[in-house]
């Protein structure tokens, strides 16, 4: 781990998540001025769903959806969204962000923001091992090299070791924005904000630790 770097915690299925990816944006333009490392961590919003969704849980998360496009502006598929026969379950997503840090971690965030394009406006299935083959060939990977880390059961442990280190750290809701400094952990945010409301501490730690 470099001794200081920003560190954020997502699930590529949270939906807060792909209303923050915008602020992304801008926090990584940011570290970029400041050459302040930034990398992610998966957190398993819905790891190991076993429950197919019922018409009562689509309505609830397509409420939940609104919220989010409402208060962030980003645009949502509510129309093809979550068929009848959708499992909910998040940990391939997440597995997938893991196999993409570990081949090229330079294409990572555009990884992340295809994928999240591809669920939420696309309404394409990012649980499936096919379309998220599809999505990293398209931002850059070799999708044979994607294919066989995703399916290794090394990569599914450390997965499930990623999720168990961020419990570690106490995070529980997505997005978080963690700063970091020879371990020591300085939240900038651990909900979905504007990016003008992270900003101050953001750029008050950045000129601390990262001098600029």
């Amino acid at each position: 781990m470099h001794r200081t770097q920003l560190i954020y915690i997502l699930d590529p299925m949270c939906s807060w998540c792909w209303g923050f990816s915008p602020v992304v944006r801008q926090v990584l333009q940011r570290a970029q001025i400041a050459k302040l490392p930034v990398t992610l961590r998966v957190g398993g919003l819905r790891s190991g769903e076993q429950a197919i969704l019922d018409d009562n849980k689509r309505a609830a998360i397509l409420g939940h959806w609104q919220r989010v496009a409402e208060t962030t502006d980003q645009p949502f598929n509510f129309t093809d969204a979550l068929p009848s026969d959708f499992l909910y379950d998040t940990e391939p997503a997440c597995r997938a962000l893991v196999v993409a840090r570990e081949l090229d971690a330079s294409l990572l965030f555009s990884f992340l923001e295809r994928m999240q394009r591809a669920f939420y406006q696309n309404s394409q299935d990012i649980t499936q091992a096919n379309i998220l083959c599809e999505l990293a060939a398209q931002v850059g990977y070799c999708p044979e090299a994607f294919s066989t880390a995703w399916h290794a059961t090394a990569t599914q442990q450390a997965t499930q070791h990623e999720f168990a280190w961020v419990r570690s750290v106490s995070v529980a809701g997505f997005p978080t924005l963690l700063a970091v400094h020879e371990q020591h952990y300085t939240v900038i945010t651990n909900s979905y904000q504007a990016y003008a409301s992270i900003e101050p501490l953001l750029n008050r730690w950045i000129s601390i630790y990262a001098g600029n």
